[in-house]
């Protein structure tokens, strides 16, 4: 079984940013030369999200929203009265969405659905340079 391994550097501009970053996993996926296994994305860093979604501009402004809903910024979180950073609602929207997604692989391709990206959010407050780690695994 062959591994690949690569990163995507990449800058946010804080809170609620959003990214597709299925063409480069899937440029990674293709530089591999697996045609059947699995990649997994993975965010460096505890306040940044990886998922799939349907990357259009009505769902990139729903779902930070609905998280800033549940999470929202600005109570007093107990990691606030400990830091001070302003971030504890940061932490917990991108502990629920996950910081990495595995994906199929199949034919040397991320088998996705037509309606399906791989998007990366920023949860923190401020601007991040944040490091997606991309690994491929299979034959």
């Amino acid at each position: 079984m062959a591994t690949h391994q690569d990163r995507i550097e990449l800058s946010t501009s804080g809170h609620r940013d959003m990214h597709n970053l299925t063409e480069p996993v899937t440029s990674i996926v293709h530089r591999s030369s697996i045609d059947a296994g699995l990649v997994h994305v993975h965010n460096v860093g505890s306040t940044g999200a990886v998922g799939t979604i349907e990357f259009e501009p009505g769902l990139q402004q729903d779902l930070p929203e609905i998280f800033d809903e549940l999470f929202p910024p600005g109570r007093e979180y107990a990691h606030e009265q400990r830091w001070h950073d302003g971030n504890g609602h940061s932490h917990l929207q991108a502990t629920t969405l996950s910081p990495s997604i595995t994906v199929p692989v199949g034919d040397g391709e991320p088998i996705l659905g037509t309606w399906q990206q791989i998007f990366h959010l920023e949860c923190d407050v401020k601007p991040r340079e944040r490091t997606i780690v991309v690994t491929v695994r299979g034959d």
